[in-house]
């Protein structure tokens, strides 16, 4: 490479560093926020957050950044940079043209509001109170709404929804999400209804038994360290902390997850912690070689949850996975699990019912819960319908789709933190991911069809390794439409993961 070529690329990322740094000690902030903040702080860290945002922005703008892309990008050499600094280039670029697009006091105006947004979510889903809710979420929505609008021209989509939906799931459209969503739709709900018709149906009662919430964090270690994410050596790059809502933030070597812990429902920690592992397997999985590099990023969110759904229900609901893992789990839930019996565990972990909680809901009816909010993002942000009208028409929703009836709003439109975290766009990878998750099952099935053997070995390594290899090696190297190609050979469709959920169901269910 040229040497003023050369020059100004390492420039460029070197700034890419320092921001790549700055925002992960933002996530810092939010993760606190979530975490460990008292209550009464919640107005200084709006002002926090603000301040950070704002400086983030400033340097996202950097004069300096885009006289580097330009000397980069009109070098008469420029065809000499490999795929990977040409997509660095290229990342950096789509990341300054937005940004340079949207005014310092939009985006800090969007921080401080989603702070203050945050934690009267947390109080009105706490007191049934959408009235509560309301005004701040109309604020926050007014003022995404700005910044959909700015990013609808420089992003070059059709509304300003497609905007939102390219922060996560880059150069994918409403229109394709809508037609794929519809055949995944009408294929769960004929599963579903096959599912509902079967005589033999799982006894899900006995998750319902009494463990401990300090048993649960013994049980949420055991999942996390056999699954190879660490929170307990003198090395550890996690920790499992506890939260409202599950999540998962951070980079490279400081990766972290949360989960909540119910008495009653064991299992549910169970599958946050699987979940949530998932995610931070693939943060941590990505190649050293790309750390502080655009390309050393994930895919997309897609993909993200494309992992976490691979281990939550891939593996974490297969028998394979618990064989070796069960006899740990009635032991540290001892006594109450001992005469628990690996079958019908397994059934129970299995058992597809409709239900009102998304995150509580079963890997059938799972993406149903994501094609409503998608419908209802894609019309809120179309101006069809206004913050007031969201809990009817939720509740119409999941009663047309899951016969479902809503009897607060606190289960109903104020379950998720999503739309008090500015987090438009979002919703729709959840449903991808399982999509994602389906093909890339399939390509390994091929490529190593004893894997799920070596599982009721306990032996994870295989399964990793190709994960390793096949997903997080490619980073951020590829637009998803490109990279789930390069993975399983074929674009994105439904029918592996339908297949998926068709093979298994029928056998649980015997139809």
């Amino acid at each position: 490479m040229p040497t003023n070529l050369s020059s100004a690329y390492k420039k460029l990322l070197e700034k890419n560093k320092e921001l790549t740094v700055f925002s992960t000690a933002e996530s810092i902030v939010h993760w606190d926020m979530e975490t460990m903040m008292p209550p009464k702080a919640v107005h200084l860290r709006s002002e926090q957050l603000a301040l950070l945002s704002q400086i983030h922005h400033k340097m996202s703008i950097s004069p300096q950044i885009g006289k580097l892309l330009d000397t980069i990008l009109k070098h008469r050499q420029y065809e000499m940079l490999n795929e990977e600094e040409k997509r660095n280039v290229h990342l950096i670029k789509k990341n300054y043209d937005e940004q340079t697009k949207l005014p310092t006091k939009l985006v800090t105006a969007i921080a401080k509001q989603e702070a203050l947004t945050v934690n009267t979510w947390k109080k009105a889903k706490a007191s049934q109170n959408y009235v509560l809710f309301k005004p701040e979420l109309e604020k926050l929505v007014s003022l995404n709404k700005q910044a959909a609008e700015i990013l609808m021209k420089v992003k070059e989509t059709k509304t300003p929804y497609d905007a939102l939906i390219d922060i996560y799931e880059p150069k994918t459209s409403t229109e394709a999400i809508a037609k794929t969503f519809t055949e995944l739709q009408q294929g769960l709900q004929a599963l579903l209804a096959k599912i509902q018709k079967a005589s033999n149906q799982p006894d899900k009662s006995i998750l319902s038994s009494t463990v401990s919430v300090e048993k649960q964090r013994e049980i949420a270690k055991i999942l996390a360290e056999t699954l190879g994410y660490d929170v307990t050596s003198p090395n550890a790059t996690g920790r499992i902390d506890e939260t409202e809502h599950p999540f998962t933030t951070g980079y490279y070597d400081d990766v972290r997850i949360t989960t909540h812990y119910h008495p009653d429902n064991f299992a549910s920690s169970i599958f946050s912690v699987l979940h949530e592992t998932g995610h931070a397997l693939y943060e941590q999985g990505l190649p050293q070689k790309w750390k502080f590099q655009p390309v050393g990023t994930p895919c997309s969110m897609g993909f993200h949850e494309s992992q976490s759904r691979l281990y939550e229900n891939m593996i974490g609901r297969s028998t394979e996975f618990w064989t070796t893992l069960f006899p740990k789990l009635k032991d540290t839930a001892a006594p109450t699990l001992a005469n628990l019996e690996l079958g019908k565990f397994i059934n129970a972990i299995n058992a597809v019912k409709p239900s009102k909680i998304r995150v509580e809901a079963d890997e059938v009816t799972y993406s149903l819960h994501i094609i409503i909010r998608f419908q209802i993002e894609k019309d809120l942000f179309a101006d069809k319908i206004s913050i007031a009208e969201l809990p009817t028409v939720w509740n119409q929703k999941y009663k047309e789709t899951l016969g479902i009836n809503i009897q607060n709003d606190s289960e109903g439109v104020m379950q998720d933190t999503h739309w008090a975290s500015s987090l438009y766009g979002y919703f729709p990878t959840y449903a991808l991911g399982n999509i994602y998750t389906g093909q890339i099952n399939e390509a390994i099935q091929r490529s190593s069809p004893q894997w799920l053997s070596q599982l009721a070995e306990g032996n994870l390594e295989p399964v990793k390794k190709w994960l390793v290899n096949n997903v997080y090696a490619y980073g951020n190297l590829y637009d998803p439409a490109d990279l789930i190609k390069k993975i399983t050979g074929t674009g994105l469709t439904v029918k592996p993961y339908l297949k998926h959920l068709q093979g298994k169901y029928s056998r649980l269910y015997a139809f």
